[in-house]
């Protein structure tokens, strides 16, 4: 019976020394892998997520609104400085990107700054804007504790309708946060917006005006509604993304 009572003690021990481990990031800053997810609404999120997509994603963390690290949990645009009400964060394409890294990248964990907000123009992401701001503050904390590897950029849907010159308005935004983040050449993946050729044309062409500079096809998704992916498209959306920033990574 004593050893039964020893055993039990011990797995409890085990069980919360892995929770509390999980609590917040404590390893090397090289071993945090940090990205900045920021765009509109697919990538706030808008599918739906099941139960088990809302527990915690092993070796990632989420920046908090206390700039501090927790368990990453799904809606990933929980925390975000700009986003609208909170039922409206759901499945976003940094669920199954994170988790794609970490499957390819055993011995790193991965940070996640996650500030998106349905309905903005690339406009309003213009340095100096309040939006800019807040993503590289938010970065800037995040540097203290991580290394920042990568942004990923979901975008265009509200400029459908004022396509003229986003590529250009998409360089100089890269550039902007390269030079106040103090990475040059930092990894830039922008992903296709569901059916509106003017604006995917120019993204498809980002890979040869910038450099380290990718985009992801928006082809064989499929929409719950005129702009928003469903569930399976955002985590193949996610795969993607995950795929392109490895390809960039090494070159």
């Amino acid at each position: 019976m004593n050893n039964i009572i020893k055993l039990l003690l011990c797995i409890c021990t085990v069980s919360t020394a892995t929770v509390h481990a999980q609590e917040t990031y404590k390893g090397p800053k090289e071993k945090l892998h940090v990205y900045l997810l920021i765009g509109q609404s697919n990538m706030a999120g808008r599918a739906p997520y099941t139960k088990e997509e809302s527990g915690a994603i092993e070796r990632a963390y989420l920046l908090n609104k206390e700039d501090k690290w927790e368990p990453a949990t799904n809606p990933l645009n929980r925390y975000s400085t700009i986003r609208k009400g909170l039922g409206m964060q759901k499945l976003n394409p940094g669920y199954s990107f994170s988790k794609t890294m970490l499957e390819t990248q055993k011995d790193i964990s991965i940070g996640l700054v996650v500030n998106a907000k349905g309905g903005s123009k690339i406009e309003q992401w213009e340095k100096g804007t309040h939006f800019y701001n807040e993503i590289v503050r938010r970065a800037k904390e995040a540097q203290e504790i991580g290394t920042i590897k990568g942004i990923v950029w979901h975008q265009g849907e509200s400029n459908a309708q004022n396509f003229d010159g986003y590529l250009d308005k998409l360089k100089t935004l890269i550039n902007d946060l390269r030079t106040d983040l103090g990475v040059k050449d930092l990894p830039f993946v922008a992903g296709q917006v569901n059916n509106v050729p003017e604006i995917n044309k120019q993204i498809a062409m980002l890979p040869k005006t910038v450099d380290a500079a990718g985009f992801v096809s928006s082809e064989g998704l499929k929409a719950m509604d005129r702009w928003h992916f469903d569930a399976e498209s955002m985590k193949l959306l996610g795969r993607r993304y995950a795929e392109e920033m490895l390809n960039l990574q090494k070159k």
